[in-house]
């Protein structure tokens, strides 16, 4: 059993994930990266991690029977899991005036699986192991999108809503065996699967929305929830932090 702690980063092998992971390393913990595909970019992770026992944990997080298996990996592996990151996630078309139904109810399936419904089941899968240390950090990185709606992405928008009132739902159920969960929603973030699409929506367009005049960087982001995971922040269990450079603020 290590004694430093371990955090478990979904999607670790790119973006915001990636982030991530890089920066709860440097703040001292042990990363389990979670990947789907991407091999190659996940031990290429590993590697700029520097010293420590990380690891690269392979599954489909929509997968429950592979979700569970990979919780039980890490928790034998690690003998502890005090951190979960839920950073998994896609953003899915979906064009209601001209799609078909066929493809509406796949879409509106396939993106509430990964963006909610898969988070949840780990963060239910985990909190047994958080249960019995006591303690523990769940951490789901949600969107803008869930407050100002996505009209060409409605089952996104819906899932990502879905997802902070579940961090909220959980932040209530766990926190008196030393649990706490937070949310994070980002705005447009530089990340390779973000790009191409603030590039469609044009680049200075985009970063107009903020008064800051730029888009986010993944390393904000990573930085955010590594402050989180940090000690002192109990009293911020089921906040849900809005990070877009004030692209959009809620009444």
């Amino acid at each position: 059993m290590t004694q430093k702690k371990v955090a478990l980063v979904t999607g670790a092998a790119s973006g915001i994930g990636r982030a991530c992971a890089i920066s709860l390393a440097r703040s001292g913990y042990q990363i389990a990266a979670n990947y789907r595909s991407r091999e190659a970019e996940t031990l290429e992770l590993l590697t700029e991690l520097g010293p420590g026992e990380h690891k690269a944990f392979r599954a489909d997080v929509t997968n429950a029977a592979q979700a569970e298996v990979m919780v039980g990996q890490v928790a034998r592996h690690y003998g502890r899991i005090d951190v979960l990151v839920n950073a998994a996630g896609q953003f899915i078309r979906q064009d209601i005036s001209a799609g078909d139904f066929g493809q509406w109810q796949q879409d509106w399936s396939q993106c509430l699986h990964l963006n909610l419904t898969a988070p949840m089941n780990l963060a239910f899968l985990v909190s047994k192991v958080m249960i019995q240390q006591q303690s523990g950090k769940i951490v789901n990185i949600t969107s803008r999108g869930a407050f100002r709606g996505e009209p060409n992405a409605p089952a996104y928008g819906a899932a990502k809503s879905g997802l902070n009132s579940a961090s909220q739902s959980l932040a209530l159920a766990l926190g008196s065996q030393g649990i706490h969960v937070y949310a994070v929603a980002p705005g447009w973030t530089e990340t390779p699967t973000a790009s191409p699409r603030i590039r469609a929506a044009g680049w200075e367009d985009v970063a107009a929305q903020s008064p800051l005049g730029r888009i986010g960087q993944p390393s904000e982001i990573g930085d955010l929830v590594a402050y989180l995971c940090s000690d002192n922040t109990a009293y911020l269990t089921g906040a849900i932090i809005d990070a877009n450079g004030a692209s959009y603020l809620r009444n």
